[in-house]
């Protein structure tokens, strides 16, 4: 018997089989928008689906916050093994940091899990009569987005503002970036409340703040969808909001779970997460589960189309860029 206890004890472990049990965890580090379409649907599908396949029990944990507020948390040692960004530049900031190593962006969809625009939320009947961007410069119109140092949904809303003069709409000649500056701070000059997250932001607008909020359009469909009165108003030119999903290799690696978050990001490719973003609000990737009846804008453009992330950001959001031109409102 004790031999056969000594020779157990220095033979190294037998692997546990596919299927034998256990249990993981996986950090998930978030923007705020889809936390319904993770939280109630994506994630549980996936530990159900982990479960049939492995017989692990994968439980999460979740934060949400801004986006660009997540990316800081990560960078600065919250221990994601998975980020769900708004933007590129927000994943750039982990590259940065070399807590990304591999090359996200050669993935399925280019890296990118769901897709929005940037709409206006207007009261029901939309009293204010807001059709465009220009008409949230009017006089007495209240406005609320979030912060761009903050939200990555307000880098968007910025982007869809200031793209769409420049690409000729909102009373502004297309290539006239002087117009499309104008049209920014005219709008700006209106907002009435900068939150953290483009969640705040329309949670204060629930709460009767402001006459209008830019937001991303799942934002409204979500609030729609628990029973919130409210409409949205769809520019006849707006920005194509692409959001990014990637394995944090460092943390993963450190954690065990490098198969399991690279199995994770996966997942939310397949029709069953596709159709869950769908489910609340969020354009699929896969174009071909697009829910019926959702507005078309007359154009959707995408950041490719002003130049790309690293040209936008110098030229809009830096120090002294179009931003921080737009005046007073902009902090």
């Amino acid at each position: 018997m004790l031999a056969l206890l000594l020779l157990a004890c220095s033979s190294d472990p037998a692997p546990v089989a596919e299927g034998a049990g256990g249990a993981r965890t996986l950090t998930l580090a978030a923007y705020t928008t889809p936390r319904e379409a993770y939280g109630k649907a994506i994630l549980p599908a996936f530990a159900a689906a982990w479960k049939t396949k492995t017989g692990e029990t994968v439980t999460f944990e979740e934060s949400y916050q801004g986006s660009g507020a997540q990316a800081r948390a990560v960078k600065e040692g919250f221990e994601a093994d998975v980020v769900a960004l708004s933007l590129d530049p927000d994943v750039a900031v982990l590259e940065e940091a070399g807590l990304i190593t591999h090359d996200w962006r050669s993935g399925a969809h280019g890296g990118m899990v769901s897709r929005s625009l940037a709409v206006i939320a207007v009261r029901s009947g939309n009293p204010r009569g807001i059709a465009d961007w220009s008409d949230l410069s009017r006089e007495g119109v209240a406005v609320l987005t979030p912060n761009v140092r903050t939200s990555g949904g307000a880098m968007w809303n910025v982007l869809a503002i200031w793209g769409a003069g420049l690409r000729g709409f909102s009373g502004v000649t297309a290539g006239d970036e002087a117009g499309a500056t104008g049209l920014l701070r005219g709008v700006l000059s209106r907002v009435t409340v900068m939150d953290k997250g483009a969640r705040e932001s329309i949670v204060n607008f629930e709460k009767g703040v402001g006459d209008a909020a830019i937001t991303y359009e799942n934002e409204v469909l979500v609030a729609r969808k628990g029973g919130v009165a409210m409409d949205y108003v769809v520019p006849p030119s707006t920005i194509l909001i692409e959001n990014p999903v990637v394995v944090v290799d460092r943390y993963a690696e450190k954690h065990g779970n490098q198969d399991l978050a690279k199995a994770f990001v996966e997942f939310l490719h397949s029709a069953e997460a596709q159709k869950a973003f769908a489910e609340y609000g969020l354009r699929p990737v896969d174009e071909t589960l697009t829910p019926p009846g959702l507005p078309t804008p007359t154009e959707a453009f995408t950041v490719r189309d002003l130049g790309g992330w690293a040209a936008i950001k110098a030229k809009v959001f830096d120090k002294g860029g179009v931003y921080d031109q737009a005046g007073p409102a902009a902090p």
